[in-house]
């Protein structure tokens, strides 16, 4: 199976307590209720749907701040559980009026569903199979790595530390993912 996995290594931590509260409050706020989430036109062209599954609030916030600076039109979706991202997948209440993603970034451990399960299930579901779904987990064991890729994911990142670290990767992400990568559109509403 194809795939890339991108090890940044041992980086040093950083103290973030004060983005890490500025993070929090902003994630339970309003981009964890997808009726305010804002958005561009769904399917609307040039414009890339991400959907960030993630339950670290700093990462969350970060990857949201480092996306709006890129030169990609893009809107980013997240969610901060398994179960959420299904029901956002599926589009299920409240979810039911959300854009099909043309990018999932998937962390591997999260609440109520496990990562795992969700790449699971996603791969397994017409419709949704062919999303392009890049694994970014803090997690470095092959057992991670190899099941990840067994359940189609197509890439695994080994989510760094570091804050400028972790800047670099999601700019990476986002420079190979959305400014390379011909993403598929089947499905998307016309």
């Amino acid at each position: 199976m194809p795939g890339a996995i991108i090890d940044f290594g041992e980086c040093v931590g950083v103290d973030m307590s004060e983005d890490s509260r500025t993070a929090t409050d902003a994630l339970a706020g309003p981009w964890n209720r997808p009726e305010a989430v804002p958005r561009r036109a769904v399917g609307a062209p040039g414009v890339i749907e991400i959907l960030l599954v993630e339950d670290s609030p700093a990462d969350a916030e970060l990857a949201l701040q480092v996306l709006k600076e890129a030169n990609v039109h893009s809107n980013l979706s997240i969610v901060s559980d398994g179960e959420a991202a299904l029901d956002f997948l599926h589009r299920r209440p409240p979810y039911a009026d959300s854009p099909r993603p043309d990018l999932i970034l998937l962390d591997l451990n999260l609440p109520r569903k496990d990562g795992r399960e969700v790449l699971g299930e996603l791969k397994q579901t017409d419709g949704l199979r062919q999303i392009p779904v890049v694994v970014l987990s803090a997690s470095p064991a092959e057992e991670d790595i190899a099941d990840a890729y067994e359940k189609h994911a197509n890439a695994y990142i080994k989510k760094p530390v570091g804050l400028n670290d972790f800047v670099m990767c999601v700019r990476l992400v986002e420079a190979f993912w959305l400014g390379l990568v011909c993403l598929p559109s089947a499905g998307r509403p016309t």
